[in-house]
């Protein structure tokens, strides 16, 4: 009999684990930056060009390998990290596994050029998917060059996957700045096609944290340093002023490393509640050192799980260290734990035993007649009917109903829906409209009142009239500015930006480069009158990435989705009556007025019915 079960070849299971640890290039920028802390580098240079995916580069100044050693790096389940299972318990390093570079060289063309510094000349190692090339010596600096070519050249369908270069780059860029952050006692520098995406010298970590994200950050966090035996938590949170409506900057760090817990993330959570709107989200950067024997980090191929022997304890402790900071910053009510302590109880007054009574003859599985004792219990009394249900034929209410008459149902109501639509727009005859509370417009016709959310009514208005824009091919009306807005942006928001360029370009700005990550605005839409032309710049991208997060848009949909709501009126405007009357004639004119491009209701309407109704009470 022919065996079935065979052994796979080594190549084969070794890009089998390779699809566990390297799922895109910011997964090979991720090992390289860490091998290079564990080297003790300080100073790591990362290139890459189209976003990773032709190149991924890695030098370091750090301790170097010996011949052996750097061949036996690229063995899989070879690490100097760990002798025996214990040692899993004791980790101060960033890997452990011995699987990195055997799983990078698996799917891409690897180089390695390796000196230790007693060591006269280097080492130069090629490997093409998991083929050994070529070992020989060379002339090197201390320290390694990690070199990543033509990532999954010899698995095309998986090469097929990867994103756009500027969703790849913003990957590499998180994963870079989730290195960066914990150790700013380390030159960092990224390159991206030739252009220098980040410098980061040896600083503090405040220094490091605005380097990273804004320059203006450090008056708006709030610092943390609190130590106890269990954990030492320490950081910066953001202000609650200062939250945004999406989850970002918001990082922790156990025992600097970076990871994900979504119970971390609630103790923060709740320690803002009451301070930031529902739907906002606060930043911060909070760094957990514990002892690694009550940590278990081998639970997750990217290590960016931990599970904590005391979970409930860290949780109440970071819960209470970041209250206390906002509260000695005076962003938090005062808590006064003497008075909360202290509980009015007069102990003079007796108290009487409660008296509990039981039906003793009281029989749940009894289907007879029910005995009642003279006790002041009352037995329910249900019916023994209602447990005879016929469960038997319950499918007869849905023998007759198919598919197609769900379909039919559905479009029923489309049609109800633009029906109602129709007569409420097409068979009314407007009067005069006020405004109301500088919120609602009101209005009447024929039939009833309308009530208008002038805010989401002008985001309507505005997100029709940019979609138009790309249908007829024409750009919206620019005009220049006296002086040229210059504007930085984080480099994720700078990538970003450069990929909408030509959607910007057509709603009628005009923006070019500025050495990195800043950009001058030299024209705006003339349509659009007087604004503050960074802060448009800065909540378009902002309202844009919110989009992305929640649900898949188009680009220059989600666009017009964020230039509406970052260029519409807001809440608290004055109108005046020419201005009205003009928000009603262009609302009227819309494809679907009912509704903000977001989804939610612009109209309320009373019929003159509900009216008369109510007032005859």
């Amino acid at each position: 009999m022919q065996n079935v079960i065979t052994l796979l070849p080594e190549s084969v299971a070794n890009q089998i684990a390779a699809g566990e640890v390297v799922q895109r290039p910011a997964s090979i920028v991720k090992e390289l930056l860490e091998n290079a802390i564990d080297a003790k580098a300080t100073f790591i240079k990362l290139i890459v060009k189209d976003a990773g995916k032709t190149l991924v580069q890695v030098s370091d100044n750090g301790s170097g390998m010996n011949p052996v050693d750097a061949r036996m790096a690229f063995e899989r389940h070879a690490t100097s990290k760990i002798k025996k299972a214990e040692d899993l318990f004791h980790l101060h390093t960033k890997g452990f596994r011995g699987e990195a570079l055997a799983s990078i060289a698996a799917v891409a063309q690897v180089e390695l050029k390796t000196k230790r510094e007693e060591d006269i000349v280097g080492q130069l190692i090629e490997i093409e998917g998991n083929r050994f090339v070529r070992q020989e010596e060379c002339q090197a600096p201390t320290g390694s060059s990690f070199v990543v070519k033509n990532l999954f050249f010899n698995i095309p369908a998986r090469r097929n996957f990867l994103k756009d270069d500027a969703v790849e780059l913003k990957h590499i860029i998180d994963e870079f700045e989730r290195v960066c952050l914990p150790h700013p006692d380390i030159h960092f520098q990224l390159f991206s096609n030739g252009n220098e995406i980040y410098n980061l010298p040896p600083a503090s970590l405040i220094e490091r944290i605005s380097g990273l994200f804004s320059k203006n950050l450090q008056g708006k966090l709030v610092q943390i340093n609190e130590e106890t035996d269990v954990v030492r938590i320490s950081g910066y949170v953001g202000k609650p002023e200062n939250s945004k409506k999406r989850r970002g900057d918001q990082y922790f760090f156990v025992n600097n490393r970076f990871i994900k817990s979504a119970y971390l993330n609630h103790s923060v959570a709740e320690a803002y509640r009451e301070l930031i709107a529902a739907d906002a989200h606060p930043s911060y950067y909070l760094f957990l050192e514990v002892n690694p024997e009550t940590i278990d980090i081998n639970i997750h191929p990217t290590k960016t799980e931990i599970k904590f022997q005391d979970e409930k304890i860290i949780y109440a402790l970071l819960h209470s260290a970041v209250k206390r900071a906002l509260g000695k910053a005076n962003l938090a009510p005062s808590l006064d734990f003497n008075s909360e302590m202290s509980f009015e109880i007069d102990y003079t007054k007796t108290v009487s035993q409660p008296i509990v009574t039981v039906n003793k003859d009281y029989n749940p599985f009894s289907t007879g007649p029910k005995s009642h004792s003279s006790s002041s219990y009352k037995q329910p009394s249900y019916e023994t009917d209602l447990q005879k249900v016929n469960n038997q034929n319950w499918e007869n209410l849905y023998q007759n109903y198919t598919n197609t008459d769900f379909k039919q149902e559905n479009e029923n109501l489309q049609l109800e829906k633009k029906a109602e639509q129709s007569r409420l727009l097409h068979e009314v005859s407007f009067q005069k409209g006020f405004q109301l509370y500088n919120k609602y417009i009101i209005t009447a016709h024929e039939n009833g009142l309308l009530v208008i959310d002038q805010q989401r009514a002008h985001e309507r208005i505005l997100y029709e009239h940019y979609l138009a824009t790309k249908e007829k091919n024409t750009a919206t009306a620019s005009q220049q500015i006296l002086f040229p807005v210059t504007i930085e942006l984080s480099p994720n928001d700078y990538i970003l930006l450069e990929s909408l360029m030509p959607h910007f370009k057509l709603l009628g700005f005009e923006i070019e480069p500025f050495g990195k990550s800043t950009v001058v605005v030299q024209g705006t839409p003339a349509e659009l009158g007087e604004f503050n032309t960074q802060e448009m710049v800065e909540g378009i991208l902002e309202t844009y990435k919110l989009n992305t997060f929640d649900i898949k848009l188009d680009p220059f949909e989600n666009m017009c989705k964020s230039m509406a709501k970052s260029a519409g009126i807001k809440y608290g405007k004055s109108l005046d009556e020419r201005e009205i009357m003009l928000m009603l004639e262009h609302l009227f004119l819309c494809e679907n007025p009912m509704y903000s491009p977001n989804g939610k209701p612009v109209i309320m309407e009373m019929s003159k019915l509900e009216l008369d109704a109510f007032f005859k009470k």
